[in-house]
């Protein structure tokens, strides 16, 4: 193994670092962040799902309480041709 070959290999990357910045030039290059107002109201909009129900209540109390009772009635045919219909849908894939 030649070192000199490693040696200016070396030098040519640490020819290539950057030089220190001035406390003045770091006081002038700050960042800043603005977010439109399409952005804040997505962020509305993501706030209020994520703090709404997964459950509809005024759809699931009704149907519970047929089924408590003992009157909840599902069609056989209909029954049958979702079941079929979600499998040909898993097919489609």
């Amino acid at each position: 193994m030649r070192i000199e070959a490693y040696n200016a290999v070396s030098q040519i990357y640490s020819a290539q670092k950057p030089s220190k910045i001035n406390k003045a030039q770091a006081a002038y290059g700050k960042d800043q962040v603005q977010i439109s107002s399409i952005g804040k109201d997505i962020q509305t909009a993501k706030s209020a799902v994520a703090n709404a129900s997964d459950i509809r209540k005024e759809v699931t109390e009704p149907i519970k309480a047929a089924i408590a009772n003992g009157t909840y009635n599902v069609s056989n045919d209909d029954f049958a041709s979702k079941l079929l219909a979600k499998y040909e849908e898993k097919l489609s894939f």
